[in-house]
């Protein structure tokens, strides 16, 4: 594994953390789209089904577990224990054009027709777009909690990483993954407006704040 993969892999563990450290400190999911979370969870699951019939290696094992369970944890967290903070009123992205497209998608360009890579497939189709809820809610409200920038900002960050990682395995290896790279790049281009938003506010020690 390169350094771009684990760091990667950092990020992405670490934008876990920040979102539940959010949750259970301020007992609130005020802000968080909850169809973003189930849309992840939807990936995780897709993709790691593989947990049943290969092993790569404890790591590898232990970061798919760690991801299902904390995915299904934060669905528990924003549909039961904290459900009176969540408001469903500015969650209303429509998250079936993104199903339907993912696994229409899927079915048509994948490298292997199995059901295993067919899935696989449609989790990454699934999670370039996973993250739309969340910014159409934030570009409704035009405002977050610093911490909720956070976690934005670390769950861009390790898709960034992933793409330099795809270079660098590309460059030393000859790997290719043209399905990976196009959904990572969409996914990371989803991700600019906040971005600039994040570094020309955030860091500046000023409210997230958009124009609405």
């Amino acid at each position: 594994m390169n350094l771009f993969r684990f760091c990667g892999d950092l990020m992405h563990l670490a934008s876990i953390c920040i979102l539940m450290l959010k949750m259970m400190s301020s007992n609130s999911v005020s802000g968080i789209s909850f169809k973003s979370q189930l849309l992840y969870a939807i990936v995780f699951i897709t993709r790691y089904l593989d947990l049943f019939v290969h092993f790569i290696s404890l790591y590898n094992t232990l970061m798919k577990l760690f991801f299902i369970g904390s995915a299904l944890y934060v669905l528990y967290l924003m549909r039961v224990k904290l459900q009176a903070t969540y408001d469903s009123s500015q969650d209303t992205f429509r998250i079936e054009i993104l199903l339907v497209t993912a696994g229409v998608l899927a079915l048509i360009f994948h490298e292997e027709f199995t059901v295993l890579e067919v899935l696989w497939t449609f989790s990454i189709y699934l999670e370039a777009v996973a993250i739309l809820p969340q910014l159409y809610q934030l570009s409704k409200t035009g405002e977050a909690e610093t911490i909720t920038t956070h976690y934005l900002f670390a769950l861009g960050g390790y898709r960034g990483l992933y793409l330099l990682n795809w270079i660098y395995r590309y460059h030393y290896e000859g790997y290719v993954s043209p399905i990976a790279w196009i959904a990572g790049t969409v996914q990371t281009l989803l991700y600019l407006d906040f971005f600039y938003v994040y570094f020309t506010k955030v860091l500046q020690g000023k409210k997230f704040q958009v124009e609405v």
